[in-house]
């Protein structure tokens, strides 16, 4: 069983909210926006950490993170990127892979909105946690934190950490 904190687009921003989520978690999982790699630095200390690099991320981030990272989480495939879109509308460069090959559990970030939906088509759960950072248009700062016990996810939380 792993508790998860999945977060992304924080711009550069790391504080202590964000942290005390981070120490209650197994793994942390970033999708992507990083900017400064303080962030990803700092969060590696604490827990075990996923990242991708996202649109704004410069190259040091694009040397040490992949633009998708795919992964087994206990029993769980997981296939995590910045652009992903979503069910219906998934982004034009992945389309073919996720009808092909998709995953149980896919996230992206990017939009700054925090959406959680079951993708019936493709039987697969895609999450956007929002943006935990200060920069953007969302006007609340979240994560999302949930639960892998072997072939199940469960325990989804939405972490509000207040106005940007």
């Amino acid at each position: 069983m792993k508790k998860i904190l999945l977060l992304s687009d924080t711009h550069s921003h790391i504080d202590e909210k964000i942290l005390k989520y981070a120490a209650q978690a197994d793994e942390i999982w970033h999708a992507g926006d990083i900017g400064d790699l303080i962030v990803t630095d700092t969060l590696k200390k604490i827990k075990p950490l996923r990242a991708v690099y996202g649109n704004i991320d410069g190259d040091k981030a694009r040397m040490e993170f992949p633009l998708h990272n795919r992964f087994f989480c206990e029993g769980v495939d997981v296939w995590i990127t910045h652009i992903g879109g979503y069910p219906g509308k998934y982004n034009q460069e992945i389309r073919n892979e996720i009808t092909l090959y998709p995953p149980k559990l896919f996230i992206c970030g990017h939009s700054h909105i925090l959406k959680v939906m079951f993708d019936k088509k493709l039987s697969l759960l895609h999450m956007n946690p929002g943006a935990c950072g200060i920069s953007g248009f969302h006007q609340v700062r979240t994560m999302l934190r949930f639960v892998i016990d072997g072939e199940k996810i469960s325990d989804l939380e939405v972490i509000e950490l207040g106005k940007r």
